[in-house]
């Protein structure tokens, strides 16, 4: 068994309309020849890919790990080469260029160095709370059931070699809050052969606009040893401030990665690993401030910090060619705090403590019956979260605290799951159900206060999948989501405000076709969101509602050509995406309005370009408007808490010269925002305001491998 294996998982402008036609020309347009010899060779890739059950090696399991083109679902994978020349600074500059993802730099209180903001087909991006988003198969929340949100993130871009990104058609394994998909961060594998390799970089990060520069720092080093045991060191960090005054980060990210042939067909692995970050938040500005001055900081003593130590390990037996088991489970302990001014005495201080333990056992058996072959899966998973959240008052002219608000918050979570991945000639059929078994306590400490949740949801799905040939195929889907109340949000819970669980469905259609030219997909999808709860603009402390029912529909498509290295453009790769979504409300007095805070209209485009040791890279992003409260108030109050936020385009270029008999060193250098595009969006909560966008940004990279 390869040790390397453990982690790797695999009304519109003219102007967007070209991904979408070049898509659908590729998908239904491609040559009858082509069509012959891919129909032949499909036939052997058919047989071959149902030799053997696969390892998997991470919480994705059975199904998700094979190749993303016979995928019965909307699935993009980034990989490390792509990272590297998108000139992403961080996670989210990433995430933009992914169909139906939509991603900001500071969306809350919370400074991009500490948060993640990710939305997927109109749901709400602050913090991340309804995709389910994991870091080599492990739940990446600090408590995934009871806070989701990823106001503390604990995962670097620097030791990140895959984004796999998977909008529907995975709910069967995953969960809670699997509306917006599975994101799955895989950090860099365990080097397979001989030997030490590995490799550092170093950084410079500077904005032309508001005086910020910052330095990235990222190392890895493994090596295989003859007795079977792998090893890797992994560490990413970050000094320096953003591109706000006052904006000030310091990022530590270290893992220690492991890996034991047993047997040639048992493995053990793991990894332990550390993160600790603090970040200052500048916080929303008003109109007329921004006008003044859009980088200054009108809160300078306000801050996020927080650690984690984590601890995952796993065992895979591969018991025959038709029977695998494989088992996992993991430990965090994470802190994470935070201080807010709220007026100009008083400031908010919530420190908040979490374990979160989870244990997953699965078994997947192959089973011939007549001219299908099955590949039925049981898998069972228990997460226990235990924390606490604190909220003290302190007054910043003498120090003294007022007396601490404080929660105790207990949630036990059973999933059993079962599903049965059938191949039939080209069809791929994937019925399956998880039932969720879910408790949860909040009481109030030094009170009689408390609120007492049990939720029971079965949670059915249904994935096909036609492989027309080796290169195309065409699916649709099925899936079923819930989302339990949350700690936090039980508070907001009284007679007149009954909060109810979240239950989503979601439909898709789509076809892709992969070959080693052409990468072009189309998919339509339609979302039914019940009961959605979202937090109530401006209210300090936090207040949280149902809106009732949501939907969200669109279509994404996306292609990615490279040129014959004998033709004449040798060497060029151009690719293009572009989403449409629109996310409705559906009830109360707002019905038929958008849902806040995403975009309609989002696409990126790009070239790269390869000669001799040069990569040259341009590429741009562009998101339409949007609204920010469930009213769709157009017109900005002064304060800038409420108003439509204009849409904005900006663009990047990148050079990267590879040094010759060097193995992985290279000097890049790069311009990210070249027209210096002046943007913002909007702060929701009690430190409300315009946040501006990143300036133009300079940047030059050195990395060394050895």
């Amino acid at each position: 068994m390869d040790s390397s294996r453990r982690g790797q998982q695999p009304a519109v402008p003219q102007t967007t309309l070209c991904a979408t036609a070049v898509a659908v020309a590729v998908l239904c347009m491609a040559p009858p020849g082509a069509l012959a010899q891919t129909d032949a060779a499909g036939e052997g890739t058919t047989e071959k890919m149902l030799e053997t059950v696969s390892v998997t090696g991470n919480w994705l399991g059975t199904g998700l790990q094979n190749s993303v083109k016979t995928f019965a679902g909307a699935r993009t994978i980034v990989d490390e080469k792509q990272i590297e020349q998108s000139g992403a600074t961080n996670i989210g500059d990433v995430m933009r260029r992914i169909p139906g993802v939509q991603s900001t730099d500071n969306s809350g209180t919370a400074g991009s160095s500490i948060s993640l903001n990710i939305g997927v087909r109109g749901l709400t991006g602050r913090y991340t709370p309804r995709s389910t988003v994991l870091l080599d198969g492990i739940p990446l929340a600090v408590a995934p059931y009871g806070q989701p949100q990823l106001s503390f993130a604990p995962v670097s871009l620097g030791n990140i070699e895959t984004i796999d990104v998977v909008r529907s058609g995975g709910a069967v394994r995953y969960g809670p809050q699997n509306v917006g998909g599975i994101i799955n961060f895989t950090t860099k594998p365990i080097p397979a052969g001989p030997g030490i390799t590995g490799d550092a970089s170093v950084r410079e990060n500077i904005y032309t606009e508001g005086g910020g520069k910052n330095t990235q720092y990222d190392a890895f080093v493994g090596t295989t040893l003859e007795s079977g045991l792998g090893l890797a060191l992994l560490y990413s960090g970050m000094t320096g401030r953003d591109w706000r005054k006052g904006s000030d980060d310091d990022v530590h990210d270290l893992a220690v990665k492991f890996a034991y042939d047993i047997t040639p067909t048992q493995q053990v692995y793991g990894k332990l690993s550390y993160f600790d970050v603090k970040s200052k938040t500048p916080g929303g500005l008003t109109v007329a401030q921004y006008n003044a001055d859009p980088f200054q900081n009108t809160r300078p003593n306000d801050y996020w910090s927080g650690n984690r130590y984590g601890f995952d390990l796993g065992y895979i037996n591969t018991i025959s060619a038709n029977q695998e088991f494989e088992i996992r489970t993991f430990f965090n302990d994470s802190y994470r705090q935070s201080t807010l001014q709220q007026t100009a005495t008083t400031a908010i201080f919530q420190p908040r403590n979490y374990t979160t333990f989870g244990i997953e056992p699965r078994f997947t058996q192959r089973v011939a019956l007549g001219p299908t072959t099955h590949d039925i899966t049981v898998g069972y998973r228990y997460i226990r979260e235990r924390g606490d959240d604190n909220s003290i008052n302190i007054n910043t002219v003498t120090g003294v605290r007022g007396a601490p608000s404080s929660f105790d918050n207990a949630t036990d979570a059973h999933a059993v799951y079962i599903d049965d991945r059938i191949a039939y000639g080209k069809w791929r059929i994937v019925p399956g159900v998880r039932f969720e078994h879910i408790s949860t306590t909040r009481q109030q400490v030094n009170s009689p206060t408390q609120w007492d949740s049990v939720n029971n949801k079965a949670l059915p799905s249904l994935n096909v999948s036609y492989l027309v040939n080796s290169a195309w195929t065409v699916f649709a889907d099925y899936s079923t989501s819930f989302g339990p109340v949350q700690n936090i949000q039980l508070n907001s819970q009284t007679p007149g405000n009954p909060l109810q669980p979240e239950v989503a469905k979601t439909f898709e259609v789509g076809t892709r076709w992969t070959d080693s030219r052409i990468k072009a997909e189309l998919t339509a999808f339609k979302i039914k969101f019940d009961n959605q709860i979202l937090q109530v603009p401006g209210l300090v402390p936090a207040t949280f509602r149902n809106i009732g029912a949501t939907d969200h529909d669109g279509v994404e498509s996306a292609i990615d050509y490279t040129f014959d290295r004998a033709s004449l453009l040798g060497g060029l790769n151009l690719y293009a995406n572009y989403t449409y979504t629109r996310a409705i409300q559906k009830s109360g007095t707002t019905a038929g309005l958008d849902v806040p805070f995403y975009s309609r209209n989002t696409d990126t485009l790009g070239a790269r370009y390869d000669w001799r040791n040069w990569t040259f890279n341009v590429s741009t992003t562009h998101q339409s408007s949007q609204y920010s409260d469930t009213a769709n108030t157009v017109a900005e109050s002064a304060s800038a808490n409420v108003g439509k936020i204009p849409g904005f385009r900006t663009w990047n270029l990148q050079a990267m010269f590879k040094v010759p008999q060097w193995k992985r060193t290279d000097i890049t250098i790069g311009l990210n925002n070249v027209f210096d595009k002046r943007y913002y969006t909007r702060n929701v909560d009690g430190n409300a305001g315009r946040m501006v966008g990143a300036p133009r940004m300079v940047y030059i990279q050195a990395r060394a491998g050895f």
